[in-house]
């Protein structure tokens, strides 16, 4: 008596079909799963075993049957426990306790020992693959349903428990779920710090602005208490909204990694990642074993938040260089390769020095050169070459703290970054549809993601331009990835002004940024 049935399997952040194979036969009574089944999954027999005899038949650990699952294919690591509905299902099809045609169909789920389903993770890349490998229906945990329904073109069938399922597949009963707006999911998200609430530092958060609008890298220096935390967590309230297609690509990656809230089917706030300088390079990079998802693939579409910079450790730093790059990460290990995206905007905190007042007017610095020597050594010259702007954030005065600022509210500056990036997208002549994660080809959102093919054809400078900046790279004080990022920035303060050319202002503006030898 042999079955089978149609499951799926995570690989980094796109599904697989697995093949779930039963056979039962009469003989000593045993259970064995097969197919690089993990801990978890070696442990469903006993969960499926009590779920079918809550849902009615008879348990396979009650009679002499000798029952082998195998889930192909056998190469891939299996993990988790959302095969619990399609063993138990393939079990009841071999012993013909049920019948049901199971082709076309794909079966996920967590078994609770009384038949009921527990929601999983994971679940639109199980949708998107249902579809790809042109599946008709997937039947799945009643708590994933919305989740699931964000990908359109198969019928998604949510059940609250085992004996449901099978009264639907034998065509006992009909499962409707009702649709639902994705639209409610799509408003102004409310952001827990405006602008408005930071006094002064003007010349902060007109680099915030930039940075916003061109999705460029920023590093904030300045004595402890300035405002440089509470900046950088204003930088979300004045990005975009997320567009849908970029929603579900935030959405996908955060279902993967089991932190998409309850009850929000789909991410509609940019994401915001602060990790602790105690982060492991597994943690912020991705990795493990099997390969998870690290911060800077959390941070995708959104913003990277490193607080006292030089204090995470140096291997750490040193590798957010190729991400910061490429805006992707390529997690290599002995039976497979996966590439995660991290197309993020970083942004970094630091204080000048151990003590945070070295060059404080107003506080005397207690450090000695050799320890601000060694503080500063952490952050490598090829990392810091990475960064488009340095900025400075000094204490205030209490008059600039009294004083309201209504000019530069969240609201105000994410207007102009909207136009901004229209412009943007107009430009690199941006269709409304992202790849899928699993494709690799590139497409531009901000000024900061263009190639040098895309900067020498949107770039142009006149002979005034050409010349300041002949003078600082000849000088040595700005390297050639220095001089595109240069004109990266200056291409987005251009758009800000919704001028189609780089003037002599805009690049003076940018380089002001760029040479952190006279901001930091």
């Amino acid at each position: 008596m042999l079955s089978k049935v149609f499951s799926a399997a995570i690989l980094g952040l796109d599904g697989q079909i697995v093949e779930v194979e039963v056979n039962a036969s009469y003989g000593l009574r045993h259970f064995e799963i097969v197919g690089l089944p993990d801990k978890a999954v070696e442990e469903s027999r006993e969960r499926v075993g009590a779920a079918i005899e809550s849902s009615g038949f008879q348990s396979p650990h009650h009679q002499p049957i000798k029952v082998l699952v195998s889930l192909a294919p056998a190469d891939l690591k299996k993990e988790g426990s959302i095969y619990d509905l399609p063993i138990a299902l393939g079990y009841l099809l071999a012993v013909e306790k049920i019948k049901f045609d199971p082709t076309n169909k794909i079966f996920l789920g967590e078994l609770a020992l009384d038949g009921r389903l527990r929601p999983i993770k994971g679940v639109i890349s199980f949708s998107t693959l249902c579809r790809e490998k042109g599946f008709s229906e997937i039947i799945l945990p009643k708590e994933n349903v919305q989740e699931a329904a964000l990908i359109k073109g198969i019928k998604i069938l949510g059940v609250e428990n085992l004996r449901e399922a099978i009264d639907y597949l034998e065509g006992k009963k009909e499962i409707v779920y009702p649709s639902w707006d994705v639209s409610q999911y799509q408003k102004e998200p409310q952001y827990p710090v405006d602008l408005g609430y930071i006094k002064g530092q003007e010349s902060s958060k007109r680099a915030l602005e930039i940075a916003a609008a061109g999705g460029h890298h920023l590093l904030m220096m300045g004595p402890p208490g300035g405002g440089k935390t509470l900046l950088a967590k204003a930088i979300p309230s004045i990005l975009p909204p997320l567009i849908f297609e970029e929603a579900l690509e935030v959405t996908k990656i955060y279902s993967i990694a089991g932190l998409l809230p309850k009850n929000k089917p789909l991410i509609n706030l940019r994401p915001f990642r602060s990790p602790h300088h105690t982060a492991s390079e597994v943690a912020l990079i991705g990795g493990g074993n099997p390969p998870r998802p690290g911060e800077i693939t959390l941070a995708h579409r959104g913003v990277l938040f490193l607080d006292e910079w030089p204090e995470f450790h140096r291997d750490v730093l040193e590798s957010l260089r190729q991400p910061i790059e490429e805006g992707q990460i390529t997690v290599l290990r002995a039976k497979h390769s996966i590439t995660f995206p991290a197309s993020f905007t970083l942004v970094a905190a630091s204080n000048p020095c151990p003590c945070g007042y070295y060059g404080d007017p107003e506080k005397k610095c207690t450090c000695t050169n050799s320890q601000i020597r060694m503080y500063r050594r952490k952050l490598s010259g090829p990392l810091m070459d990475r960064i488009d702007l340095f900025i400075t954030v000094p204490q205030l005065k209490y008059e600039k703290l009294a004083m309201p600022d209504l000019e530069n509210c969240s609201i105000k500056i994410r207007e102009k970054v909207k136009k901004a990036r229209k412009i943007q997208k107009e430009r690199l002549q941006l269709t409304c549809h992202l790849p899928t994660i699993a494709d690799q080809s590139r497409k531009f959102l901000t000024n900061s993601e263009m190639t040098i093919p895309q900067i020498k054809k949107y770039c142009q400078i006149d002979l005034a331009g050409q010349n300041l900046l002949r003078k600082f790279v000849d000088s040595g004080r700005l390297s050639a990835r220095g001089y595109h990022r240069v004109l990266k920035v200056a291409r987005t303060i251009a758009d800000l002004e919704n001028s189609e050319k780089i003037l002599l202002n805009h690049l003076s503006e940018a380089l002001s940024y760029r040479l952190r030898e006279e901001n930091i």
